[in-house]
């Protein structure tokens, strides 16, 4: 069997086109990381500049909005009350 080169060139190009497709995708790779790297350490900062709030004052906004998602949990309740009863009326 001869090997001619147009068959040369065919491999030779798809080696070409994995060896670049692998770099792209370590280069991808590796940038992504450094995005996220630097998010965090931009999340860290923005988190040690906030300013901090009391203890008293986090509870009384942790009660409220405790407060708060008990207060909307009773109304869908009572939606899915009046529902149901709506429901269940015989039609007249």
């Amino acid at each position: 069997m001869r090997v001619n080169w147009e068959d040369v060139w065919n491999v030779l190009k798809w080696v070409l086109a994995a060896l670049a497709a692998g770099f792209i995708g370590q280069f991808g790779r590796s940038f992504a990381l450094h995005l996220i790297r630097k998010r965090r350490a931009a999340r860290s900062e923005e988190a040690a500049e906030a300013p901090t709030i009391a203890p008293e004052a986090q509870l009384d906004r942790d009660r409220l909005e405790a407060l708060a998602k008990i207060e909307k949990k009773r109304a869908k309740a009572e939606v899915k009350r009046l529902k149901k009863a709506e429901e269940r009326k015989p039609d007249a």
